[in-house]
């Protein structure tokens, strides 16, 4: 978890400089160590992450099915979903095309 937080690229606000990291990170029961919330805690960000053993309700599952929704939506695109390109050039240039479309089919739907 720490080096995909540390890859979070910069930020931007209204004004000043740019944020070097989020206010909040929101994660699943795999992530329910006290480890991860001192380290957090210590970055100064402030850790929603879902308790072991306690009932659904914390609505931490709004946030989350966004991603793995749009993860469904692009492996509908057989090239993207086994990965045929020997190139990450390509295989992004793919990434980018299928996203396109599907923000194109989404915006279309909705008016």
């Amino acid at each position: 978890m720490l080096p995909l937080l540390d890859a979070v690229p910069a930020i931007r606000g209204l004004r000043g400089r740019p944020r070097r990291k989020p206010r909040c990170l929101y994660a699943d029961r795999g992530y329910d160590f006290d480890k991860y919330r001192r380290l957090l805690w210590k970055r100064g960000i402030k850790p929603m992450i879902a308790r072991r053993g306690v009932a659904h309700g914390s609505g931490l599952g709004k946030v989350r099915w966004v991603v793995e929704r749009a993860s469904a939506w692009l492996h509908q695109f057989k090239r993207l979903r086994i990965c045929y390109e020997r190139r990450a050039d390509l295989h992004q240039g793919f990434l980018e095309l299928a996203c396109s479309l599907e923000c194109f089919r989404r915006l279309r739907t909705s008016f």
